[in-house]
């Protein structure tokens, strides 16, 4: 189902010193945080200098398509993690922070006591964001690399449970006004790495098995984007983020290790990355495995990962498609400043929403 937006990004920014800032996403199957400080960027604008990450596979919603449950297994990762995270905001000393949770949370039953659990153990005070938030965060975060020139361009960012997808169109500006940015539509896919991975058995047995395993993937992914499809007549920019994103054009460009200066904004061709992916969905976990930039902890997930991004690709006709190695994370962190440039926030508000107890509501699926 499209969503419509009724409100326009913004992206302005000014230029405060204050921080450091720092934002946490707990996706399905990545715990990630940044920290950054402010500094000042092109025109006035405001940028900023991550100091500090941190990123850990917890595979959160392992399972949870199956049970409708977090299990303990998976909590307990991502409550350990959370805590690595907890102490370098604390040795950083880090007052304005945001703590984001995505779809294991809202789907789990046990989502509420989840997020109760990480308070009490680790002080992180979990905000379970709806998909439309996601969505907007994931632009947020990408919004430096969508092209000036671009009638239209889709952003997407492939997540552990779900997909996130965000058309943006180009607005001519009034007398003296300069052409603005809107989303148009967006769209969930309740699909993603992990959740569409376990659709399907480990290894199919062949390479012809596995093939046919990757386009039943992919054709789950294609029944809910179909709604969208009609709206991408012309030319479009395609704009992916994400794991999945990142490892096929780190691959395709043959790096021998990945490097995100390289990768970051790079452009790879549409028909590379489908052949790729095909290239990936023939060969066995262990044969995965063994592809630098892959490794044990990909092996699994990065076929159903292709899969959603080649039904993506499907919906257009878009030669290249532009990689971004940022998401979430940067969309809190820009929000923050914007917001903190508006004066509505203060290093106090932050810390008292930081640490204030979460209840069942917050932990509710919208």
């Amino acid at each position: 189902m499209l969503r419509e937006p009724d409100s326009r990004l913004d992206s302005r920014q000014g230029n405060n010193p204050r921080g450091p800032f720092a934002a946490l996403d707990l996706g399905t199957n990545n715990c990630r945080l940044l920290i950054a400080r402010r500094i000042p960027g092109p025109a006035g604008e405001t940028e900023f200098q991550v100091i500090d990450a941190f990123s850990r596979i917890v595979r959160l919603g392992e399972g949870l398509m199956q049970s409708g449950r977090l299990s303990d297994a998976a909590m307990d990762r991502a409550v350990a993690a959370l805590a690595a995270c907890a102490d370098k905001l604390q040795r950083r000393g880090v007052i304005q922070v945001r703590s984001v949770a995505t779809e294991a949370c809202r789907r789990a039953e046990n989502g509420a006591e989840f997020v109760r659990r990480v308070y009490e153990e680790t002080g992180l005070a979990l905000d379970v964001i709806t998909p439309a938030e996601e969505a907007r965060l994931a632009v947020l975060g990408c919004q430096t690399l969508i092209d000036p020139k671009a009638r239209r361009t889709l952003v997407f960012d492939i997540g552990g449970g779900s997909t996130e997808v965000v058309l943006l169109e180009r607005v001519n500006g009034g007398r003296n006004q300069p052409p603005s940015i809107r989303m148009d539509c967006w769209i969930s896919v309740p699909w993603g790495v992990v959740s569409l991975g376990e659709t399907e058995p480990l290894d199919a047995g062949n390479p012809t098995r596995r093939l046919e395993a990757y386009q039943r993937m992919k054709a789950r992914v294609a029944e809910h984007l179909a709604p969208l499809k009609a709206r991408l007549k012309g030319e479009v920019q395609l704009l992916g983020a994400s794991g999945t994103v990142t490892t096929l054009a780190s691959l395709n460009m043959g790096l021998p290790q990945y490097d995100r200066r390289q990768v970051d904004g790079s452009l790879a061709t549409t028909a590379d990355l489908v052949a790729l992916s095909h290239d990936l969905a023939v060969k066995a976990p262990d044969e995965r495995a063994l592809i630098p930039g892959i490794g044990t902890d990909r092996a699994d997930l990065v076929v159903a990962g292709a899969a959603i991004l080649e039904a993506l690709i499907d919906l257009g006709s878009a030669p290249q498609l532009r990689v971004a190695d940022r998401g979430i994370r940067e969309g809190i962190l820009r929000s923050m400043m914007a917001r903190d440039d508006r004066g509505k926030t203060t290093p106090r508000d932050n810390r008292a929403r930081q640490n204030r107890r979460p209840d069942s509501a917050r932990a509710a699926r919208p």
